[in-house]
C-alpha cells in the first residue's frame, strides 16, 4: 500500500532486555527545590533504552510493537536508508 512504512522483526539480546526491564522499575517520586524530579521517571529511562536500540538496529524507536513471539522479539518501522524516503510496497 502506498505511503505505508516497512515494518521488520527485530530481536534484542538478553542483556538489552534486562536493561529495558531495569529501566522500567518504579522509583520514588521526590521533588527538589524548584519542582524538578529528583529521579528520572521509568518512562524516560525506558525511552532512552529504546532510542539506543533504534540507533543500533536501524528502526524508529517509538514505532515498536510486540509480535507475540516472546519478550525479546518485536516489530518496528525501519529507518529509510537516506532518512527521508518512505518505503512504498
Amino acid at each position: 500500500m502506498w505511503g505505508e512504512k516497512l515494518r521488520k522483526e527485530f530481536e534484542m539480546t538478553e542483556e538489552e532486555l534486562n536493561e529495558l526491564l531495569e529501566a522500567c522499575k518504579p522509583v520514588p517520586y521526590m521533588l527538589v527545590t524548584g519542582g524538578r524530579e529528583m529521579f528520572e521517571s521509568p518512562q524516560a529511562k525506558a525511552n532512552r533504552v529504546w532510542k539506543r536500540l533504534g540507533e543500533k538496529y536501524g528502526f524508529i524507536w517509538d514505532s515498536c510493537k510486540p509480535c507475540g513471539k516472546g519478550q525479546r522479539i518485536f516489530t518496528a518501522e525501519v529507518i529509510p536508508s537516506n532518512g527521508s524516503i518512505e518505503i512504498k510496497a
